[in-house]
C-alpha cells in the first residue's frame, strides 16, 4: 500500500512539475479577507505580479480546493487582460493535512530517522565482524606464534566476535519492529487522509499585457465547506445589575488552505440558497393509488431515519482563549442595512483548515433588565431566577445556545430562540435554593364520590413560597387546572384565589411579592365530574 501511495504521489508530482514548468511564474496568493456565511464563505486573495509584454502564464498557489468555479472573479490594473483561468487541486501541499494526519506524518518521519540510525549501527557492526574474521584468518596462518599465544588470541577474537553477532541480532530485531511501526502508521495516515480530506488548489491564469508592467491581482471566489454558528455568553453580576450579553461565533472551515491573519466578516446570508424567487406551478388533485411495499420496507424506514439522525449529531465545542470582549466592540462594525446582517471584525484571525469550530468574539451588549423569580412547583420544586429584557429586536440575534453565568459562576446552558419571542426575552439564570417552594395535596379536600351515574373527584393543593434572602423578591407562580375535550368530562368548583386563569391553556398565574423571611401561601382546587365506569387518562 505504501509503495502504491509513493507511485501515486510521484505521478501527481510529475503533473505539477510539468504544469509549473509550462507557466512563466508561480506566486502565492495571500488570503486577506474571508466573508463567512452561515454556510459557505467568500475568500478574497491578492498578489502582485510582474508581466512581460504580450501573453504570459502565472500559477497562483494557496487557493482553496472546494471553490465554486462559477463564483471565481479576477481583477487587474494597468490594462492587463485576463484571457483564461484553469483550476486544479494540489494534493502535495502539507498544509492540507488535518492536525491528526500531520501528527501521524511527523511520527513517520521521526521513526524514519531512528530507523536510519539503527541501520547505520548494523552497518558498523557488520564491518567490525568482517574485520575480526579477516584478522582471525591472518592469525591462524601466522606460524611464528606459539600454541599458547595463538590460542589466547583466538579466544579474544571469538569473544569479541560473539558480542558483535549478538548486537547485530538485537539491532536487526529492533529494525524489524521499527519497520512494522512505520508500516502501521502509514496505514493510519492513509485512512486519516480519507476522512474529510480537502486538498488545496492552484490557479493557472493566462494574462495579456500591452506593455511590460507590474500589477495587483485580486481574486475572489466562494467555498462551500465553511460556515459559522452563533453562540452567546450571558453574564449577570448581581440582581438589578444590567445583563451583559456577549455575541460569539463558532467559525469552521475545511477549504484546503489555512486562513492566516485574515479579516473576518460574518454574514447571516447563505449563498447556497437559490437567488431566484419561487414560482407556483398548477396544483393538480388526484385520487391516492394504493402502493404495495416489500417485506423489507418496514425495516428500511427506521434505518433511514436513524442514519439521518446520526448525521445531525454535533461535535462538542473546543475551548477558546478568553478575550476582553468589551474592547472588541471597537473592532466590530455591524451592518444591517441590507437583506442580511454582517459583522465586520477588523482584528485578524487564524482559522486552520481542519473542520473544527474556532470561537470568535463578535460583539458585546449591556442590556437594562428587570428580574423575577419563576416557579412551576407541579413540575419542579425550585424557583428559577429570570432576567427580562425588552427592546432586543435591534441586537441582530439568531437562535443559538447560551452559556449563562450568574454572580461569577457558570450556571448552565440555555437556548435563545428569537423566533418564538414577542416583546420580552426571558433569560433563565438558574435555580435559587434560597427560595423554598412547596406544593402539597390538601387531604381534607381530596375526595371521590359517586352520585347517581357520575363520579365526582375533587383535588386541592396548598402551595407555599418562603423567601430566605435578605431582600424582597418578585415571583411568578404558575400551576394549572385540567381542560376537558369531552362533553362528558366536566371541570367545576375551581378555586384559585388572587390568581389569573387562562381558559385556553388552563394555566393559573400568581404574581407575588415576598418579603425577607416571609412565607406566602396560595391554593388551587377543582372537581372533575365524569360517568361512572369510565377512567380518565393522565388524571394521576
Amino acid at each position: 500500500m505504501i509503495r502504491k501511495s509513493i507511485y501515486l504521489s510521484a505521478a501527481i508530482f510529475a503533473v505539477f512539475i510539468s504544469t509549473a514548468a509550462y507557466a512563466d511564474t508561480q506566486l502565492k496568493a495571500n488570503i486577506e479577507q474571508a466573508t463567512v456565511f452561515l454556510r459557505g464563505a467568500e475568500l478574497v486573495s491578492t498578489a502582485k505580479v510582474t508581466l512581460p509584454q504580450g501573453e504570459s502564464e502565472v500559477i497562483f498557489t494557496n487557493i482553496a480546493g472546494d471553490i465554486n468555479q462559477q463564483s471565481l472573479s479576477l481583477s487587474t490594473g494597468n490594462n492587463v487582460v485576463v484571457q483564461s483561468t484553469t483550476f486544479q487541486n494540489n494534493y502535495l501541499n502539507n498544509d492540507n493535512l488535518s492536525p491528526k494526519a500531520k501528527a501521524i506524518k511527523d511520527s513517520i518521519e521521526l521513526m524514519g530517522d531512528e530507523r536510519g540510525a539503527i541501520d547505520n549501527q548494523i552497518t558498523v557492526i557488520k564491518e567490525q565482524i568482517s574485520l575480526i574474521q579477516d584478522n582471525r584468518k591472518v592469525a591462524g596462518a601466522n606460524t611464528g606464534l606459539s600454541v599458547a599465544e595463538l590460542e589466547k588470541m583466538l579466544n579474544l577474537v571469538n569473544a569479541r566476535l560473539g558480542k558483535l553477532l549478538d548486537d547485530k541480532k538485537k539491532m536487526e530485531l529492533k529494525l524489524k519492529k521499527q519497520d512494522e511501526r512505520i508500516a502501521m502508521l502509514g496505514k493510519q495516515l492513509e485512512e486519516e487522509q480519507k476522512k474529510d480530506f480537502q486538498p488545496g488548489g492552484q490557479l493557472l491564469v493566462k494574462f495579456y499585457a500591452p506593455t511590460a508592467t507590474t500589477t495587483d491581482v485580486r481574486l475572489t471566489y466562494v467555498v462551500t465547506n465553511a460556515g459559522w454558528t452563533p453562540t452567546y455568553d450571558l453574564r449577570v453580576e448581581k440582581i438589578n445589575a444590567p445583563v451583559k450579553l456577549f455575541y460569539k461565533a463558532n467559525v469552521f472551515q475545511n477549504s484546503g488552505v489555512k486562513w492566516g491573519n485574515v479579516r473576518l466578516v460574518l454574514s447571516t446570508g447563505n449563498p447556497s440558497e437559490s437567488a431566484e424567487a419561487p414560482v407556483l406551478n398548477p396544483w393538480y388533485l388526484s385520487f391516492n393509488q394504493p402502493v404495495a411495499y416489500g417485506a423489507g420496507y418496514a425495516n428500511q424506514v427506521p434505518m433511514a431515519q436513524k442514519a439521518y439522525a446520526d448525521r445531525m449529531v454535533v461535535a462538542s465545542e473546543a475551548p477558546a482563549p478568553k478575550q476582553d470582549e468589551t474592547t472588541l466592540n471597537e473592532y466590530v462594525q455591524v451592518d444591517n442595512s441590507g437583506i442580511n446582517t454582517t459583522f465586520d471584525i477588523e482584528l485578524p484571525y487564524n482559522i486552520p483548515s481542519d473542520g473544527q469550530e474556532h470561537l470568535v468574539s463578535v460583539k458585546s451588549y449591556e442590556l437594562p433588565a428587570t428580574y423575577r423569580y419563576y416557579a412551576v412547583p407541579k413540575r419542579d420544586r425550585d424557583a428559577f431566577l429570570q432576567a427580562q429584557v425588552t427592546n432586543w429586536e435591534d441586537l441582530n440575534l439568531l437562535p443559538a445556545k447560551t452559556n449563562i453565568f450568574y454572580e461569577g459562576s457558570y450556571v448552565g446552558q440555555g437556548y435563545t430562540d428569537v423566533r418564538n419571542i414577542k416583546d420580552t426575552m426571558n433569560f433563565s439564570l438558574g435555580r435559587d435554593k434560597k427560595i423554598v417552594v412547596r406544593r402539597e395535596i390538601d387531604k381534607t379536600q381530596r375526595s371521590v364520590k359517586t352520585i347517581g351515574t357520575n363520579v365526582r373527584e375533587s383535588f386541592a393543593y396548598n402551595i407555599s413560597i418562603r423567601n430566605t434572602r435578605k431582600e424582597p423578591i418578585s415571583i411568578t407562580l404558575v400551576d394549572q387546572i385540567p381542560i376537558s375535550n369531552d362533553k362528558d368530562i366536566v371541570i367545576e368548583d375551581t378555586e384559585y384565589k388572587d390568581g389569573t386563569f387562562d381558559e385556553t391553556s388552563g394555566s393559573v398565574k400568581w404574581v407575588l411579592t415576598v418579603k425577607p423571611n416571609e412565607t406566602v401561601k396560595e391554593k388551587i382546587a377543582y372537581t372533575i365530574k365524569y360517568p361512572r365506569g369510565k377512567s380518565i387518562a393522565g388524571l394521576r
